[in-house]
């Protein structure tokens, strides 16, 4: 049994979707260089460019891929401030309109529905304490259905990355990750 007012619902697993060899090796050169070129990866895999051209278009059409972005340095913009808040609403398990108003702040890099007491997880990024604190009365406070809020301040950050671990073909086979 899952506790606290905002539970998930249990729901069947998402299929995993399997990767041959080479579109798992053309992920990774990817997370690794969004800019690199189709040339590259097939320099790199010994295929022609146009294969790996179609290869990269089915991944994005399938959703593998889902887009392309420049990691911009948080704190050479003023931003050095990482804040983790935990967000109690009003609103019930099945309505997520608190989360997409959160979703709405631009300080605000992610929203996360989780289990458990809170309803949401939020990580923001702001110039210091004195933005933090605008932003939770401001605007978070000012979301009619926000109960309460629980912050939390990184003081350094040891990982962050948006790459994700490839199962290798076998795994994908067995189930495995």
């Amino acid at each position: 049994m899952f506790g606290g007012r905002c539970q998930l619902m249990p729901r069947a697993l998402p299929l995993m979707i399997a990767l041959d060899d080479t579109d798992r090796q053309i992920v990774a050169f990817l997370q690794g260089d969004a800019r690199m070129a189709n040339a590259e990866i097939a320099r790199r895999l010994g295929m022609a460019p146009s294969a790996i051209f179609d290869r990269v278009r089915k991944l994005e059409e399938r959703g593998i891929i889902e887009g392309y972005e420049a990691r911009v340095s948080a704190k050479t913009l003023g931003l050095g401030l990482t804040a983790f808040i935990f967000v109690r609403g009003d609103d019930g398990v099945s309505d997520q309109k608190t989360g997409a108003l959160l979703a709405k702040i631009p300080e605000v890099q992610e929203v996360h529905h989780v289990a458990g007491e809170d309803c949401y997880l939020v990580k923001v990024r702001v110039a210091d304490t004195d933005a933090l604190g605008a932003l939770l009365r401001e605007r978070i406070g000012a979301i009619k259905a926000v109960k309460s809020t629980r912050t939390t301040i990184a003081l350094g950050t040891v990982k962050e990355t948006y790459r994700l671990p490839l199962p290798r073909t076998d795994d994908a086979k067995d189930g495995r990750r």
